[in-house]
């Protein structure tokens, strides 16, 4: 799957990305903010190892769910990934998440990506999507909302973390 923007191309990830999600997923900036918690990733090896798991997994995850990268058209730079995937405990909820470099803040990438990800998932029988956000993930919180996602509540059973939880539906976005 290849979704394009005015401004981004969301693709599967490459091991040859390795270097660039590592400058994302290695960043303590970025993954002090993950849920599921992570780890910060700690070299190319490791990172290369990541996206080969991923690369393994993504054609066995039934749509929408998924990890992809987000490509810079004017550049090709790798700035930022996305993914759906089942909420725990019951995996019944699916999650969009978003991770951007700090370099990339500030630039409507999130939600210019997440948008794009989202209107493919409810062309593939999704009828809605949840994200999730630590309290103090202001960036987090604030592209939720421009992507039109509504607060449902503050929660600890995912993972288990305090979070902040939004959900949009398709009928949201027709």
């Amino acid at each position: 799957m290849d979704l394009t923007t005015e401004r981004l191309v969301v693709r599967d990830w490459s091991e040859d990305d390795a270097e660039a999600a590592l400058a994302i997923y290695g960043t303590t900036d970025v993954t002090r903010w993950l849920t599921p918690a992570m780890d910060r990733v700690t070299d190319e090896a490791a990172m290369r190892s990541v996206l080969q798991a991923w690369q393994q997994a993504q054609p066995n995850l039934v749509p929408p769910r998924g990890r992809w990268a987000v490509q810079r058209k004017e550049d090709g730079k790798v700035v930022g990934g996305l993914g759906i995937h089942l909420l725990p405990p019951y995996e019944e909820d699916l999650e969009i998440s978003w991770q951007l470099h700090p370099d990339a803040w500030g630039e409507g990438y999130a939600s210019e990506a997440a948008r794009a990800l989202i209107g493919w998932a409810f062309t593939q029988d999704t009828d809605e999507l949840f994200a999730v956000a630590r309290p103090n993930n202001t960036r987090a919180i604030a592209t939720a909302k421009r992507l039109g996602m509504v607060w449902v509540g503050e929660t600890d059973k995912y993972y288990g973390l305090r979070l902040q939880v939004y959900r949009i539906r398709h009928t949201d976005t027709v």
